[in-house]
């Protein structure tokens, strides 16, 4: 997934990496683990992902208009591990790109 970044993805990296928003470190595309019935484990790939805030935010593009009810139970999932999770559509990352980092740096 890394290698096949869309643009609205590279834009909104350019301004997490290295600690550029508020000092924060994010990681991209960082496997998260929640607890599953009978041991199991099931794995989230968030685009970006903030320990220290536990901040998730997505980048959503075109597909995620056909994935509504998974991005719903993965984010139910996601919010009962204590994380907070952020979509935004890869127009809004492209177009409004410093509403997009004030939204983010609300939730730092």
């Amino acid at each position: 997934m890394r290698q096949r970044e869309t643009p609205a993805e590279k834009l909104l990296w350019s301004h997490l990496r290295n600690r550029r928003l508020f000092d924060q470190k994010f990681l991209r595309q960082h496997p998260i683990c929640a607890d599953f019935a009978f041991g199991r484990h099931l794995y989230y790939i968030p685009d970006f992902y903030c320990h220290k805030a536990k901040l998730v935010i997505e980048a959503d593009g075109p597909i995620h208009l056909l994935k509504k009810e998974y991005d719903k139970n993965r984010d139910e999932v996601l919010e009962a591990l204590g994380l907070t999770t952020l979509r935004f559509d890869n127009i809004q990352i492209l177009n409004e790109t410093q509403m997009v980092l004030e939204k983010i740096k609300e939730h730092l």
